[in-house]
């Protein structure tokens, strides 16, 4: 049994982690990222190929949370990973408007334009990006803005295709899904398609017997996918932005928590990033901000 001075001193501490929680959950976004590790050992992965990929995903570029020098920091901390490559996973627009001002589409793209890797920097787009070009949103079609900045800095943008790449003697393909949710609501409404992902079609450009890891925004996907995609890489929902003790009360996914943060091994492998900025609101709690080094390796290798 415990005392009533320990009753009360528990009590007091209760209530000030209280009053403190939600401080800490709008100052959480401005925090340094975390490095989040994961090793992956597909079934197909040839044993003497180790490879490494830093997941940048959802920066969502605005002021004050996440300004053009704060892109620039994480680009350069993403270097120092040492990754053989970069992969820029969607949403580099504002996700809310508890904003002090935009960071415009070239700043953020040339703050990104830093990172640097031997198997190069590759990006996908994401729902936000696609949502804030209102001239695409009209037209049902791009290119967007967001993709015409980060190819302004050579940053090349898949969407629905593949390529090959090489290391140690060995070929595999990276290939990156179109937006999943690339039309507002409102289009939806009117009979028009959702996003402009074509899983099956980019596959195709893919050898049956290659190796391929898929860059795609949403997790979602990830049921749709073949067995022979040794790797999913994914954002889009920040980990649910608020998690307490693995469980997030929204989700931005059908799926509810089950693809929504961390290393998920079904039928192959997926890695979903908890992001580094904010969606709808500018707080995180349980999910800090984060850039993930994943090691992919053939089965019985040790990292």
């Amino acid at each position: 049994m415990i005392s009533r001075r320990q009753f009360l001193k528990w009590s007091a501490a209760l209530g000030a982690s209280a009053a403190l929680l939600p401080s800490y959950a709008f100052a959480a976004p401005m925090l340094p990222p975390r490095i989040t590790r994961y090793a992956v050992t597909p079934k197909r992965w040839p044993a003497d190929l180790k490879l490494t990929i830093a997941m940048v995903a959802d920066l969502h570029a605005c002021e004050p949370w996440m300004s053009a020098d704060r892109v620039a920091s994480i680009a350069d901390t993403a270097n120092t990973l040492g990754a053989d490559m970069i992969v820029l996973l969607g949403d580099y627009v504002a996700g809310h408007r508890m904003v002090s001002g935009p960071v415009h589409s070239s700043e953020w793209a040339a703050a990104l334009s830093r990172l640097r890797a031997p198997l190069g920097v590759h990006a996908v787009l994401g729902n936000h990006d696609w949502w804030d070009d209102r001239q695409a949103q009209r037209d049902g079609a791009g290119p967007i803005v967001s993709r015409k900045a980060l190819e302004r800095e050579s940053i090349p943008v898949y969407e629905n295709d593949a390529v090959r790449l090489k290391k140690d003697g060995h070929s595999f393909w990276l290939a990156g899904l179109g937006d999943q949710l690339a039309f507002l609501p409102a289009r939806r409404r009117l009979g028009q398609r959702i996003g402009i992902d074509d899983l099956s079609g980019t596959l195709a450009k893919v050898g049956q017997d290659d190796n391929v890891i898929l860059m795609a925004h949403e997790p979602d996907v990830f049921r749709r996918v073949p067995e022979r995609v040794s790797l999913v890489m994914s954002g889009h929902t920040h980990g649910g932005q608020i998690r307490l003790f693995g469980w997030s009360p929204v989700v931005p996914s059908r799926y509810g928590s089950k693809y929504a943060y961390g290393h998920v091994r079904e039928h192959t492998d997926l890695i979903v990033s908890g992001g580094l900025g904010c969606s709808i609101m500018p707080v995180r709690f349980g999910v800090p901000p984060e850039i993930v080094l994943v090691t992919v390796m053939g089965e019985g290798r040790k990292a």
